[in-house]
């Protein structure tokens, strides 16, 4: 491996935060047997993953003054053979290591090495380089509108409040299309009506399209008292919201979405 200079220690340290992150990261043998594999010194077991790792490399980078230990331990970290039974793992790591290293002018690629990248020189543009919610909803079809009103937290990979404002999304548009300037329960039960209807998704000529009107308005109900309603009114800490929830919610949304492009304002 060619020369590399000595990382910046805040960028070593965010790095190695990744690495031994405590979901997503190497577990504590994996780190162990990587660092027998370098023939590089185990600080112990004892302390936290990240802080093992930094402090294992941190002194090598002192000791030789070069960055190549850090890429040599990224390079056996992120081998797609240690991801085969977990790809989604790989694709967190690869993103949170690109943030971090994408400073000091390198990133990881999809093979899991270690490569020269453009240097960012700003936070915002390193926390760019990481697009994995707004990416996956992407590849799954999703409703152009569900980012229409929550694309900067989608790229802040804030589910909490892409969650809350996908939905306030919906209700803007059910207003636009209805009329209406009422909210929550209301506005749905208003627009989705079926002796007056206001919004109808079908003709409502039969039973089996009634139903399916009735199933909307429900399934809106739900979704603003399950999930709206909750995150609007309980502080982020005290309503956690992972990233398989958040993307659950948001296959619902589109959904709806699609359904209101077919549907005529009565």
């Amino acid at each position: 491996m060619e020369y590399v200079p000595p990382f910046n220690p805040s960028v070593l340290e965010a790095a190695c935060r990744v690495l031994g992150e405590t979901t997503n990261g190497l577990t504590g043998p994996e780190i162990g047997y990587v660092l027998q594999d370098m023939a590089i010194e185990d600080p112990g077991v004892g302390m936290t993953k990240w802080k093992r790792i930094f402090n294992a490399l941190a002194l090598l980078q002192n000791k030789h003054q070069v960055g190549n230990h850090l890429l040599m331990f990224i390079n056996r970290a992120m081998n797609p053979a240690r991801f085969v039974a977990s790809p989604r793992q790989f694709t967190l790591m690869q993103d949170g290591l690109n943030v971090a290293l994408s400073l000091a002018g390198y990133g990881v690629d999809d093979q899991g090495r270690a490569v020269r990248a453009t240097r960012e020189t700003t936070v915002a543009g390193a926390a760019a380089r990481a697009k994995r919610l707004k990416t996956t909803l992407e590849a799954r079809g999703t409703h152009a509108e569900v980012f229409a009103y929550c694309t900067p937290e989608l790229l802040d990979e804030n589910y909490f409040h892409a969650v809350l404002e996908a939905i306030k999304g919906l209700a803007e548009r059910l207003r636009k299309i209805s009329g209406l300037t009422c909210d929550g329960a209301e506005l749905i039960n208003q627009a989705f009506s079926t002796k007056a209807p206001i919004i109808a998704i079908n003709s409502l000529t039969t039973d089996t399209e009634v139903s399916e009107q009735k199933g909307i308005s429900n399934l809106l109900v739900g979704l603003f008292g399950a999930v709206r309603n909750p995150t609007a009114h309980a502080p982020k800490v005290a309503w956690p919201m992972s990233e398989q929830d958040a993307l659950d919610i948001f296959a619902t949304v589109s959904f709806v979405h699609r359904k209101l492009d077919g549907a005529t304002k009565v």
